[in-house]
């Protein structure tokens, strides 16, 4: 599971020292994370997008086998990012190769406002790993005409025709991730986990007939193959080595191969070498004795994420995306948060669920602050800034779990500028007080109890099946809420000062209730066109979560709704109250999990997480005009330029900065383009 970056939260580099909004140079030699005064994180800005870039601290005190397992699993990353193209939309690689012969090879007059769309929505393509967007699933509008796209074709001798030329333009294929209510999902999301002809009915039907050898080990039937029909039969197309995807696999795996050969201990060698023979053989049994072993190499400075991995594109939650994270732990930070892992028995016991689903033993939760070394697939450009895995429940429950904190990327968050919409959305002088003194601390901590206590809490009841199979298109939007809730609850909670984390629990839990209602009922709503639902699963949750608190908490006036000079605000009245209420809404979504209780799921989503009040929408984006920051942020990488010697052998690795967003998707295009255009 993985947290995304949270509009409203602006993110601590340190978790220790609150610091101001306004994350100036002074506040950042604070931080844990060291940075140069004169370094630039901010790359470019267009439509609703803010690129970045980041440093990776530390890297000159690892050793030059430590920099070149870091450089291996780095390529073997960008080996496979082709494949998330491929996976998000069936004509992306042809229409991305196309778009960028243009950009590259266009001789005429660059400076229209149709050669400036043309850019722009080249860029915004680069971004969403394809032609829809990457948080609102929507489909990516170029503000040019059909006929000005033929003339570049034209004037540059490429070729793009029929669907791949004609969906840019018309309604087809229209949302990549269809979650509605009483829809055929699968048939009406883009999303190329599926053949166009596949419906619910038949991804139900297929999987019905699926068992595991050990039914208290489900397999992960579906993680890593496209579902076709072909002449009425429906059949799997597994990634591996020789299957789909498998030119690219191929890649990867060399790179594995090389990664494996400078492992830093047994542990982590026979989890790459396990990776290693899932790619060549694509079975899951193998994919789960690798996230045993993975999930043990808990030893070493660098770690990573790759394969197929968070279902969260898959409107049944069956398939997994393609990702990879290189990581190199933080190990000041690390020992820090350790307090929150050494505890999760306590959180656990403690917590607002019913006894029949708490975990009677709490095991293996590891909580890192890393620093991210490289990036790509599903998580590039666009960045999580936690992660927990593996997603097997009963891996979890019996083996235990990562989770980590991209130190280096919550750092470059902050120190990229000050927005300005803290002040136009907070309701008084206090919340904005609470907010700049213990905001940045509240987010950090709630990533942490998230991640690390939020995931790895509860347990299903006996005979419940999977969490995908019973609670379907409303799984992943359920389980990130339960998470943010378990965060929610204990972070108003005098715990957090006894373990040394907070001086002050109270001011910490309040800021921390005043950022999440605010984001939840007012700030998230800029990322979304007036008149929309609500759809990706992150946004949902923080809606529904705080929608039903509000409404729950009416007799009591526990959150008030306040207009002041024509705007709404938020206003928490009794944080005591709310504190329950969250855990009243904990206890009912771990039932609910537990349980397989699709009906209420159903109904807590679909009544307070999906339909967006329209006056309040149209006010929150009129109020948010004056601010000229882009809602979406993401990040170039750097890049690792290996020296060679005459030998071929490598002698040193520098880090190095792409100047521009476009340079790094050129080059990137032009070295791992490893799968053909139709798959």
């Amino acid at each position: 599971m993985k947290l995304k970056f949270i509009l409203s939260a602006v993110f601590a580099a340190t978790l220790f020292i609150g610091c101001a909004n306004d994350t100036s140079k002074k506040e950042a030699k604070n931080t844990n994370v060291k940075v140069e005064e004169t370094f630039d994180f901010n790359v470019e800005q267009f439509a609703d997008i803010k690129v970045l870039r980041y440093q990776i601290p530390g890297w000159e005190k690892l050793t030059l086998k430590e920099q070149k397992l870091v450089y291996y699993l780095t390529q073997a990353g960008l080996s496979g990012r082709d494949i998330m193209w491929d996976q998000n939309y069936r004509h992306n690689l042809t229409i991305r190769k196309a778009l960028e012969t243009i950009y590259t090879n266009y001789k005429g007059d660059k400076n229209t406002a149709n050669w400036n769309n043309f850019e722009v929505y080249l860029k915004r393509v680069w971004f969403s790993n394809g032609i829809h967007h990457h948080y609102s699933n929507d489909k990516l509008k170029p503000e040019f005409s059909a006929e000005y796209l033929k003339q570049l074709l034209a004037e540059t001798n490429t070729v793009l025709e029929g669907e791949a030329f004609d969906v840019i333009f018309n309604n087809t294929d229209f949302k990549k991730v269809n979650q509605a209510k009483g829809v055929d999902n699968v048939a009406l999301s883009a999303v190329n986990f599926y053949g166009p002809n596949v419906t619910n009915n038949d991804v139900e039907a297929f999987y019905a007939t699926k068992k595991s050898p050990n039914p208290e080990k489900p397999l992960s039937y579906g993680l890593n193959s496209q579902l076709v029909k072909e002449n009425g039969i429906v059949k799997e197309r597994v990634y591996k080595s020789g299957g789909l995807y498998g030119s690219a696999i191929d890649e990867i795996i060399k790179w594995l191969e090389l990664a494996k050969g400078v492992a830093e201990n047994e542990a982590q060698a026979n989890a790459l070498a396990l990776l290693i023979s899932y790619y060549k053989t694509g079975d899951l049994q193998t994919w789960d004795d690798y996230n045993v072993a993975w999930t043990n190499a808990t030893k070493g400075n660098i770690d990573y994420i790759n394969s197929f991995i968070e279902v969260y594109n898959d409107p049944l939650g069956y398939r997994g995306s393609y990702e990879t994270i290189v990581q190199i732990n933080d190990f000041d930070m690390s020992q820090k948060m350790k307090v929150v892992s050494d505890n999760a028995q306590w959180f656990e016991d403690n917590s607002s669920i019913m006894d029949a689903h708490k975990k009677e033993n709490v095991v293996g939760v590891t909580y890192k602050v890393v620093n991210v070394a490289g990036e790509a697939g599903d998580a590039s450009p666009s960045t999580p800034i936690g992660v927990n895995l593996p997603n097997a429940n009963w891996i979890r429950a019996a083996v235990g779990s990562k989770s980590v904190s991209l130190g280096n990327i919550i750092h470059a968050y902050n120190n990229a500028g000050s927005t300005g919409r803290l002040k136009e959305f907070v309701h008084d002088d206090e919340e904005f007080e609470l907010e700049e003194k213990y905001g940045q601390l509240a987010d950090k901590l709630h990533t942490a109890l998230h991640e690390v206590i939020g995931h790895a809490s509860g347990k299903l009841n006996p005979g419940v099946g999977e969490t995908k199979e019973t609670l379907k298109n409303y799984a992943s939007t359920l389980e990130e809420g339960r998470a943010d809730l378990v965060g929610l609850y204990y972070l108003y909670n005098s715990k957090l000062q006894e373990l040394g984390l907070v001086d002050d629990w109270k001011s910490v839990g309040k800021a921390a209730y005043d950022g999440y209602i605010r984001n939840g009922l007012l700030t998230q709503l800029i990322r979304l066109n007036l008149g929309d639902d609500v759809e990706e699963a992150h946004m949902r949750n923080r809606q529904w979560v705080s929608a039903w608190v509000f409404e729950k908490g009416q007799a009591d006036n526990v959150i008030e709704k306040v207009t002041k000079n024509g705007k709404t605000y938020f206003n928490i009245t009794d944080y005591d109250k709310l504190h329950a209420l969250f855990g009243e809404l904990l206890k009912e979504t771990q039932r609910i999990k537990s349980e397989g209780d699709f009906e209420a799921v159903e109904a807590l989503v679909e009544g307070y997480g999906v339909k967006v009040d329209q006056a309040i929408h149209a006010e929150v984006l009129e109020r948010n005009k004056q601010f000229k920051s882009a809602p979406y942020s993401g990040f170039v990488n750097p890049v690792l330029v290996p020296e060679i010697n005459a030998s071929g052998e490598i002698t040193a690795i520098k880090v190095t900065q792409p100047k521009t967003f476009e340079e790094q998707m050129l080059n990137y295009s032009a070295n791992y383009n490893f799968l053909p255009e139709i798959n």
